[in-house]
């Protein structure tokens, strides 16, 4: 008897609830459910389940069985959609991780041209500033915005390379000056990012290479948007990421100070497990945010 229709029993007895209930669901009788379940117990030795006259529960082992049952099924489904005729159009649900500035102001937009593209799939896209474990937290997609690095178990792509540019508006140098150097940073207002590590300090790099310079931190946000709001408000001096900030730089209403300085070089990557690589929509997805984002050369730099 084939071991995949077995397993399917089994785990469909689980997330039913039930043998009469998996067997609705599997279109199948209840009795060759159950003989699929004993066939799965006998060839591998163990009890899966235990049974009484009112419930259906699993064993300790038949538990840590079904989890391993439900990876296993799960890629086999990714690998039959990948070599299917159905390959060019992807259905189902992508779940998509990203950061919360660069997912409201650029990843949800190419979303939405990216759905309207393939209208048989649904999109659950989570947006949190938080880095996340893919693997473990289930996302078929992770976008991140960081420094370069490579994982096990992960298949990185990088799409753009963003600066971090310190500017301020107009009206806050008629009122504070420009600063010349680095280090006159700390008699100035700065609106700080609240997830650096170093707490009160900027790390920059310049001509001579690294520099770190304590500051004056009147507002500290979690968020960039936040910091651009206030920036623009003439509120200080902020270090913020292009993919933020291009837009007001281009129009004047933030000015950048101290051009020859920036924040550490970031990287947008799009990252997805290495067992999800043959998932056509995946693939897709991935192909489609390279051309939407791969020519931002605006943000920085270019990504070889």
């Amino acid at each position: 008897m084939d071991k995949f229709e077995s397993i399917k029993a089994f785990t469909q007895v689980i997330k039913a609830g039930g043998f009469a209930a998996a067997a609705r669901e599997m279109n199948l009788s209840r009795s060759m459910v159950n003989k699929l379940v004993i066939n799965l117990e006998n060839e591998l030795g163990v009890q899966l389940l235990q049974r009484t006259t009112r419930q259906v529960t699993p064993t300790a082992t038949g538990l840590a069985f079904y989890e391993r049952c439900l990876s296993i099924l799960a890629e086999l489904e990714e690998a039959e959609l990948a070599v299917s005729q159905l390959q060019r159009e992807p259905k189902g649900i992508l779940k998509i991780n990203a950061p919360m500035s660069f997912g409201t102001l650029h990843l949800a937009p190419a979303i939405a041209d990216f759905m309207l593209q393939y209208p048989d799939l649904q999109v659950q896209l989570t947006l949190e500033d938080r880095f996340i474990d893919p693997i473990a937290e289930g996302f078929d997609v992770t976008v991140r915005i960081c420094k370069p690095f490579q994982a096990a178990g992960l298949i990185v792509h990088p799409l753009v390379g963003v600066k971090q540019v310190l500017c301020a508006a107009p009206s806050y140098f008629d009122k504070r000056g420009i600063p010349k150097h680095p280090k006159e940073l700390g008699e100035h207002s700065c609106l700080h990012y609240g997830y650096l590590a170093a707490g009160n300090q900027w790390k920059l790099f310049g001509p001579k290479g690294e520099c770190t310079v304590n500051i004056n931190g009147v507002l500290c946000s979690n968020n960039g948007e936040a910091l651009c709001s206030a920036a623009l408000k003439g509120l200080g001096i902020v270090l913020l990421p292009t993919f933020i900030i291009g837009d007001e730089l281009k129009t004047g209403s933030l000015v950048q100070v101290l051009p020859d300085y920036f924040g550490l070089e970031l990287f947008v990557y799009v990252i997805y497990p290495t067992n999800r690589h043959l998932s056509i929509k995946i693939q897709l997805f991935t192909e489609f945010v390279k051309g939407v984002f791969g020519e931002q050369s605006c943000w920085g730099f270019d990504v070889v």
